[in-house]
């Protein structure tokens, strides 16, 4: 458990200087058997109707939890809670720690658990599964190790200057604790209760000069491969929307923006649907978790498979990280950039990608070390 003085949670917008940060909780829901998660999110959305805020992580394995057609796939294995969530009466400002001159905060080291090899061996099973229509898109990951120092706050913040995203995030509350520099938005509700998420699916290098970037940035945007990724996943958010959704008011506003990081392009859709009347966290999450951008198309199908494929739970990664408040605001990111800190030192953060037929083991390969370098501004060595 984290220092009772140091129970927090922080969530930063980086390009436009926001931030909402919570401290000393009331209570903190803790879950790691599965029975008890469904009741922990009925306390939870208890304490928001009362008046108080949410603020944590669900781990992606929930996901097995949530839907029936999943519960005999969930890992024991688990290193995370499945539900991480504190309980605040209000917002709070949290000051950055400052770093002792031999305890510099670092990330370091990074190893890639999967050789081309072993990524190889598992992308042709995948790839037969898209061949016989099992799936048509599937997001095959694997975990990243590597060491880490000092304070993981101050870590955290080292991490801005590479890479500032949307939806960063710094959790904790209990299990490993977990610093989110994700770019993507799962979903948003309004107060007055509009949900809008904003699915990330489409890669691309940025370029050595201002031209070969600019070229790079349009190619993706035009791309016939990576459009029909982006818009499977569009597919299946506004199916899944539609559930918790009023008739009629389910839109795609737009599709296929390309917007640009330190290290990659990445192209972004947005769904945007009116929620129905008494619709509860536990709803959003029931039919939106995990989001389909990191699973693949049809979900569950995807999920069963590569459950069989990946060779560890994924835990905080692929799950969901943010804030709910009591006047019906909730905001959560997809985990991905996502690095969870263990005690003596390990780190651990996955990378993966969506494979569909005409995808390549060795392009795929290389996708998922390109965006490993979020953590450390290296491609991780393999095993």
């Amino acid at each position: 458990m984290p220092d009772p003085r140091r129970q927090v949670a922080l969530f930063r917008n980086d390009l436009q200087g926001e931030a909402l940060s919570f401290a000393v909780p009331e209570e903190i829901l803790l879950v790691s058997k599965p029975a008890e998660l469904l009741p922990a999110l009925e306390r939870a959305e208890a304490a928001r109707g009362a008046g108080k805020w949410l603020a944590g992580y669900i781990s992606y394995e929930a996901g097995y939890v949530l839907e029936p057609a999943l519960t005999s796939y969930l890992p024991e294995e688990r290193r995370a809670p499945l539900l991480c969530l504190g309980v605040f009466d209000a917002p709070a400002n949290i000051e950055s720690p400052q770093s002792s001159t031999d305890t510099h905060p670092g990330l370091f080291a990074p190893r890639a658990t999967w050789s081309f090899s072993d990524y190889e061996s598992r992308f042709t099973r995948l790839h037969n599964h898209l061949r016989r229509g099992d799936c048509y898109q599937g997001n095959l990951t694997f975990p990243v190790t590597a060491r880490w120092q000092g304070d993981p706050l101050a870590l955290f913040d080292t991490l801005t200057a590479r890479q500032p995203v949307r939806y960063a995030a710094f959790v904790d509350l209990g299990g490993p604790a977990v610093l989110s520099r994700s770019p993507e938005l799962f979903f948003e509700v309004s107060a007055d209760g509009w949900i809008e998420t904003l699915p990330m699916k489409g890669t691309m290098a940025r370029g050595k000069t201002v031209e070969e970037d600019a070229t790079l940035k349009e190619t993706l945007r035009n791309d016939p491969k990576n459009q029909a990724e982006n818009r499977m996943i569009v597919d299946l958010l506004r199916n899944d929307i539609s559930r918790i959704s009023e008739v009629g008011t389910l839109d795609v506003p737009e599709l296929f923006h390309v917007e640009t990081y330190p290290t990659v392009h990445q192209m972004i859709s947005r769904v945007r649907a009116k929620l129905s009347r008494g619709v509860t966290f536990a709803d959003i999450l029931s039919a939106l978790f995990p989001c389909g951008s990191v699973t693949g198309a049809p979900k569950i199908s995807a999920m069963k498979i590569l459950r069989e494929l990946e060779t560890a739970p994924r835990d905080v990664y692929c799950g969901a990280v943010g804030w709910a408040a009591p006047d019906g605001r909730m905001r959560f990111n997809v985990a991905i950039r996502t690095i969870s800190l263990y005690p003596g030192g390990e780190a651990v953060f996955n990378v993966g990608g969506g494979v569909v037929f005409d995808s390549t083991a060795r392009e795929e390969y290389e996708e998922c070390l390109l965006k490993a370098g979020f953590a450390t501004g290296e491609v991780p060595a393999s095993t």
